[in-house]
């Protein structure tokens, strides 16, 4: 009795912790945040539209190896200060290749600070002395947004979803990728996906007109991560630098960089922005908040005024659909309003996320009911890149996926870029997918194109996706 008195205490106490650690994690999300009158009483789709051309720039990243190659080509062109930040920095071919770069320019004095959000860093980083070669440099601060501490499970949910980097006042690349080979180069890597970025040169740079680039909305918004209360110091002795492992590294990333400069010389040369990139008459940032609790739905409510604001044409590319009533609501609005509106997604044979999927499928006859034209992409790899164009002047690119962790869990940015130019490139790329989706017709119907094999998937697959979906209800919030 006495033993079976003992268990029935353990599995309590281990109860009331599993407990304190699911309330503590939901807690913050368990009642949506509402946009407040004064963002609303605030915003107005015509201060997205500009008269003239501004002194931006831009062009579409769309594959991995442009997303490489425009990394170094930037990183090299530094003088004075680098930015990075990113949702995950994993090690490999591509991390290398970059932090050479980064390391050379630190050691020209160019100073550099790198913000990773503070689950995947300390997880991916922490033990790595190809990370400490970085972060013990003089020059380079490295910090984590928000490093999880299972003590307050309260907190560990906020993460930083952004993903951009900016070079002095020459430009600025933002997007989707995160920092690993998954997503950038041409790399042998375990996965592929998918994604884009836009990459926006200030053609005003150097001269007095510079600080009109929308370089400095972004860089202000980094300031204020920067400086919040929840980005912390990773490992920022130099003492680190004293380590062999740490000196091997470093001897490494300069050996690597000496390698780049003379295997794609042209990536390190003179370069004209101007011959590469379009024009654009005003870019704007979109952000959420940036605090570890429940969000106002800023990025969706804005979206979502932009695209009623259509005259005749709105597409959105999303990796996932995952909907309350309130964005249901708002999205039926685009649907009522605009002749020409289309969704497309990843298919859950096709897609990366189990839970999205599993929540896609439950949901799937709300989505359907919205009013879009709804599309799944169905290519073989997963497509990560959100996306929307707006008419035919309206682009808008950034980490924000239609889902609800976006919408109220995650830092999130958007960039909405008001040119026909770039909108013309990005309704080409977004083409070029929209050939391998199937349409859906109704909840379980589909118009498939004859080229495309959709791949097959196992009944206990489908069952779980069943049972996660149903099982996930209660928590969705963070899906």
């Amino acid at each position: 009795m006495k033993k079976w008195g003992k268990k029935k205490i353990s599995i309590l106490v281990g109860v009331c912790i599993l407990m304190y650690f699911i309330i503590g994690a939901m807690g913050p999300f368990f009642i949506p945040k509402k946009v407040s009158e004064e963002y609303i009483n605030n915003f107005n789709t015509e201060d997205f539209y500009g008269s003239s051309n501004s002194v931006d720039r831009a062009m579409i990243l769309e594959t991995n190896q442009s997303a490489w190659d425009e990394r170094l080509r930037m990183l090299d062109k530094a003088k004075e200060r680098i930015i990075l930040s990113t949702f995950d920095m994993r090690d490999g071919e591509s991390t290398k290749d970059i932090l050479s770069v980064i390391l050379a320019k630190a050691n020209e004095g160019v100073q550099v600070k790198i913000l990773v959000d503070g689950f995947n860093g300390p997880l991916r980083m922490s033990n790595n002395p190809l990370f400490h070669a970085i972060s013990s440099h003089p020059n380079i601060e490295v910090k984590m947004y928000n490093p999880v501490n299972i003590l307050f499970p309260w907190k560990t949910q906020g993460r930083m979803h952004d993903k951009y980097i900016i070079v002095d006042d020459l430009g600025y690349i933002l997007g989707g990728r995160n920092s690993f080979d998954y997503f950038i180069g041409e790399f042998e890597a375990k996965s592929k996906s998918f994604d884009r970025e836009v990459l926006v040169y200030n053609g005003a740079n150097g001269d007095k007109d510079a600080k009109e680039s929308s370089l400095f909305q972004l860089e202000e918004y980094f300031n204020r991560v920067w400086n919040s209360d929840e980005s912390k110091m990773f490992f920022d002795s130099e003492s680190l630098a004293e380590k062999e492992k740490v000196k091997d590294k470093v001897g490494f990333l300069k050996e690597r960089y000496t390698y780049l400069k003379e295997e794609w010389p042209k990536l390190f040369e003179e370069y004209s922005y101007e011959s590469t990139t379009v024009p654009t008459k005003k870019i704007t940032l979109l952000s959420n908040d940036i605090h570890v609790y429940g969000k106002e739905p800023k990025v969706f409510y804005s979206l979502v005024q932009l695209m009623k604001d259509a005259k005749k044409q709105v597409v959105v590319h999303s990796p996932y659909a995952v909907f309350d009533d309130y964005m249901l609501e708002l999205l039926q609005q685009v649907g009522s309003s605009v002749e020409d509106f289309q969704m497309v997604i990843n298919s859950v044979e096709n897609g990366d996320n189990f839970f999205a999927s599993s929540d896609y499928l439950r949901n799937k006859k709300k989505i359907v009911e919205i009013g879009a034209e709804l599309f799944e992409y169905d290519g073989g790899t997963s497509y990560h890149a959100k996306s929307l164009t707006i008419d035919d002047n309206i682009s808008v690119v950034g980490s924000f996926n239609f889902d609800l962790r976006s919408t109220y869990v995650d830092t999130e940015l958007m960039l909405v870029v008001n040119s026909e130019e770039l909108t013309s490139q990005l309704r080409g790329y977004m083409e070029g997918y929209e050939k391998d989706c199937r349409r859906v017709i109704d909840e379980k119907n589909y118009e498939v194109p004859e080229h495309l094999e959709i791949a097959k998937v196992e009944p206990v697959k489908r069952f779980l996706w069943w049972f996660v979906g149903l099982v996930m209800q209660p928590f969705r919030i963070l899906v």
